[in-house]
């Protein structure tokens, strides 16, 4: 069997039963019973797991292509994670094969003195995806209720207000065509040892190396209390969070590209109508 016919076969219609990573909404998380290592996904044979990963990429390829020639749909993914946790890498191999015409990135760091004079999701409202188009938050409107809440830079009761905010903003943004993913790549903090050391040790890798990775380590276990709190309040029907295991980087983009890949299948796409004499079109 030829390999194209392979990943057709056995991997394109695959389910692979993602829900469990999915948050319920209204539910109260912990994190502690989650596991960041969980390989489930990947099995004993990683190199099946890596064929498995590449028919979803080569189906998420043909999918944004029909996404894009449609354009009526609109498609927001979130990805907030801690430091070394894979959200660039991610990006880059789910959509490997993707066309960049229809795919976009954003990412969102300090805000600017224009970004802070306004509310905290301005900066945010004018990078989400028009119709046809596929937007990815590298970091994203989070991190108004996660460093900040950290930080001490707001209190409780402005870091619940902003959850209903958030809440509303990405119902408006579902009640006028964009569906929503959310993942939270979630790494240990043993996991991030390693990666910090590979990224000091390597001269490739040295210029991600930031000292102020190793301040929000210091802090790790309020993140990892900010995230419960977001993502406890901000998993809905209509922009649901993944947790996704990310210690294996194999695990981790396996759910993500299976969860795009099935919210696609759900649009129930089509290519636009064309006119019925096209075919009789002559070209000289």
């Amino acid at each position: 069997m030829a390999y194209d016919d392979f990943v057709a076969k056995e991997y394109w219609g695959d389910q692979m039963g993602i829900g469990k990573y999915r948050v319920k909404p209204g539910s109260k998380i912990s994190l502690a019973k989650w596991d960041p290592d969980d390989r489930s996904l990947v099995g004993k044979s990683k190199t099946d797991a890596k064929r498995k990963l590449l028919a979803l990429t080569q189906k998420l390829d043909v999918q944004q292509e029909l996404f894009y020639a449609e354009g009526v749909h609109k498609l927001l993914i979130v990805l907030q994670a801690m430091d070394t946790a894979g959200k660039d890498s991610t990006i880059r191999y789910v959509f490997e094969g993707a066309n960049p015409q229809g795919v976009d990135v954003a990412g969102f760091r300090g805000p600017t003195p224009a970004e802070m004079a306004h509310d905290f999701l301005w900066r945010v409202h004018n990078k989400v995806p028009g119709k046809g188009e596929m937007m990815i938050f590298n970091r994203s409107h989070y991190e108004d209720v996660l460093i900040t809440r950290v930080n001490g830079l707001i209190d409780a009761r402005t870091c619940r207000a902003r959850y209903a905010q958030i809440n509303a903003f990405e119902k408006m943004l579902a009640d006028t065509g964009t569906s929503i993913l959310k993942f939270f790549l979630y790494i240990s903090k043993d996991e991030q040892k390693k990666r910090l050391e590979e990224r000091r040790d390597d001269p490739s890798k040295q210029w991600k190396f930031s000292l102020s990775d190793l301040k929000s380590r210091e802090q790790w276990d309020e993140y990892m209390k900010a995230y419960e709190a977001a993502l406890s309040a901000t998993s809905t029907e209509y922009a649901p969070w993944y947790v996704v295991p990310a210690n294996s980087k194999v695990q981790r983009n396996l759910i993500v590209a299976q969860a795009i890949t099935d919210t696609l299948d759900s649009l129930k796409m089509r290519y636009p109508q064309v006119s019925p004499d096209i075919r009789k079109t002559v070209i000289i």
